[in-house]
Parts: structure tokens; C-alpha cells; sequence
């Protein structure tokens, strides 16, 4: 088995699925604006398959791509925020934990 059909294998099903709709949403931006595939995919500097695959939520497309397609679409601002560390609740909460187990036992 190729290593892109691994990945496709092992993909939790919520992934899959945002995926899926991110790959929708790129697809309705581009229909909204008239775009041909020829064209959308030349100014995001892809292949046509490529962008389809892209517009399909295929997991195998590179990260690239479909940050291009966001850039293209003028959504690459939220790019920078997926994974921006100051609204990291899940580890906020982990750090609160932490330092209240710590003033426990020194009380």
C-alpha cells in the first residue's frame, strides 16, 4: 500500500470530514468568483487533477496547496491562527491544572 493511501486510511472520521468541507468551501469561493478549474488552479499554480483533489478535501494534497487555494481566496489570514498557542484552551486548562495541584500541596 502507497504511503498516501496510508494516510487516507488512518484518518480520524472528524478529519475526514473537515477535510471534506474545507475542501467544499474552496470549491463554492471559486465557483462564487467565476473561476474556471484552468484558472483558479494556474493562479494557485496547480495542476487541474491537483485542484480537484483539493476541492475533493483529499488528504494526500500537500499542505501547500490548499493554503495557496486559501491565499488565492484571501482567507490566508486564517491560516496563522489554526494552531496560534495563545487560544490553545486545551493546554490553558492543562497549565491551570497544574498550578492549582501545585498550590495544594504547598498550602
Amino acid at each position: 500500500m502507497s504511503k498516501n493511501s496510508n494516510v487516507k486510511v488512518m484518518l480520524p472520521a472528524a478529519v475526514e470530514r473537515n477535510l471534506r468541507a474545507f475542501g467544499e468551501h474552496i470549491h463554492i469561493a471559486r465557483k462564487r468568483r467565476k473561476e474556471s478549474l484552468a484558472t483558479f488552479a494556474g493562479r494557485i499554480q496547480v495542476s487541474i487533477p491537483t485542484l480537484r483533489r483539493v476541492e475533493a478535501g483529499d488528504p494526500s494534497v500537500s499542505m501547500g496547496a490548499y493554503a495557496t487555494a486559501l491565499w488565492a481566496l484571501g482567507g490566508i489570514h486564517f491560516l496563522g491562527e489554526l494552531a496560534n498557542p495563545e487560544a490553545d484552551e486545551m493546554a490553558l486548562l492543562q497549565e491551570l491544572r497544574t498550578i492549582k495541584k501545585g498550590k495544594r500541596i504547598s498550602s
